[in-house]
């Protein structure tokens, strides 16, 4: 898959979940910045893709791809937004071919040669046949992933699928791994490879165990699935930051009109993009639980630290390295300025201090655990049997405000006091909202 087309497709399916499909082709294509020739064209594009990674198409067969994204989200344990990912992995002509290299290895050791002849034999007269060289190139590649192992001996050497860890696991520790994956993948970031390595594994214990064993499925989904389509930027940026080299990307501000915009090699048809064109040096990724959002801390020649919403992403490529003493002194800076951030806000400490008040005494203390396990460096500074109080110094109050306000009753903000003012003037606005109703309606 090309990569304008990959990015192109990430923000086309992100729009698709988070409208639900609201919107009609005409807004579609202007949000995206795109034709609606285009449009038209990638929702083919998708809808092939999602019929050939789903052999399943019975129920979704026919229908709009809308439907069928809200369909897989609610009524199934896959995400549905991971065969993206599937499909880029690999060129179509690439996929089939080490399809037929792991099937012809899944039954017996073989040399580079056997597996050119069961190649030549087991693809299409359409496809094009590999040589010798393709070959020894792909061994090597599923070699280095630790797809396949080759075994000892003279040569010629032989190849076979490195599967021994499932292979040595009864079919209860093979269905308890996949239940540790499955809640791994669901919980922690980044998520992709571990939904591709429990799809495996979901294969592997329904061809070799009794089929009648049903995998139950978890109930439990993360509310913001749709992050794993940035986890296509995470990797080249990690790689950028760990090779301190800077990122070239366009970018497209959340409060953009647009979220996309297409290469145009015709000048004809050039338009004016409305993304903005960044070049800077990576430093941090940092991901938000609570949004389910990822961001990109920099450092910008120009503007200095500066901070991207990684779904705003696009054209993402590696440029030029820097110095190693550059790096190391903005990276400090970058920590000093983020020292007290309940996130990623970079403006003056302040120290809030708030109230919590404690559950009926006969219960657990939930308030009190929540507090100590997500208030971060903050401390508890005064406690009776009613309450206690939490002290924090925190960049501002912006990114700790929804957390103190997710406690709705339970909590006061004691200090300081314009924060204790902004915070009554809220809770009035949403009590404004619940005014009272008419109950003979």
């Amino acid at each position: 898959m090309a990569k304008e087309s990959f990015d192109k497709e990430i923000q086309f399916l992100r729009m698709l979940v988070l409208t639900s499909g609201a919107y009609s082709r005409q807004q579609f294509a202007e949000r995206l910045g795109i034709s609606i020739h285009t449009f038209d064209k990638t929702l083919r594009r998708l809808k092939d893709i999602v019929t050939t990674v789903h052999q399943q198409v019975p129920e979704i067969q026919g229908k709009e791809f809308a439907e069928t994204m809200r369909y897989s989200y609610y009524d199934s344990t896959d995400p549905m937004l991971l065969f993206l990912f599937r499909a880029k992995s690999l060129k179509e002509s690439e996929s089939r071919r080490i399809s037929t290299l792991l099937a012809a290895m899944n039954e017996k050791a073989l040399t580079a040669m056997e597996l050119l002849e069961a190649c030549s034999n087991g693809l299409s007269i359409e496809s094009a046949l590999p040589d010798e060289k393709t070959i020894r190139t792909d061994l090597k590649y599923l070699e280095e992933v630790g797809v396949i192992k080759k075994e000892s001996g003279p040569r010629p050497y032989r190849y076979r699928i490195h599967n021994d860890l499932v292979r040595e696991l009864t079919h209860d520790e093979l269905i308890d791994l996949y239940g540790f994956i499955d809640v791994m993948a669901n919980t922690l970031v980044p998520s992709v490879q571990g939904y591709l390595l429990r799809d495996g594994l979901k294969k592997f214990i329904s061809r070799d165990s009794d089929p009648s064993a049903s995998i139950k499925p978890y109930l439990y989904k993360y509310h913001y699935y749709s992050r794993i389509l940035d986890e296509a930027h995470l990797f080249t940026l990690t790689a950028a930051i760990q090779n301190r080299r800077r990122v070239q990307f366009l970018y497209f501000s959340p409060k953009n009109s647009q979220s996309y915009s297409s290469k145009n090699t015709n000048p004809l048809f050039e338009r004016e993009m409305e993304g903005k064109l960044e070049n800077t040096l990576p430093l941090k990724v940092v991901y938000d639980h609570q949004y389910g959002r990822w961001y990109l801390l920099s450092y910008n020649a120009r503007h200095g630290i500066k901070k991207y919403r990684m779904e705003g992403i696009t054209q993402l490529e590696e440029t030029e390295p820097v110095e190693a003493d550059l790096f190391n002194k903005k990276l400090k800076e970058l920590e000093d300025k983020i020292q007290y951030s309940w996130l990623i806000d970079t403006g003056r400490p302040i120290t809030l201090k708030v109230r919590f008040f404690n559950p009926d005494a006969s219960q657990p203390n939930f308030i009190k655990e929540r507090v100590l396990l997500q208030g971060q460096w903050g401390r508890i500074t005064e406690e009776n049997e009613e309450s206690f109080v939490y002290e924090i110094t925190v960049n501002g109050t912006t990114e700790i405000k929804p957390w103190i306000r997710s406690f709705g009753s339970s909590c006061e903000v004691l200090e300081p006091k314009y924060f204790r003012e902004e915070m009554i003037a809220e809770w009035k606005e949403i009590g404004a909202y619940y005014e009272s109703v008419r109950e003979n309606i």
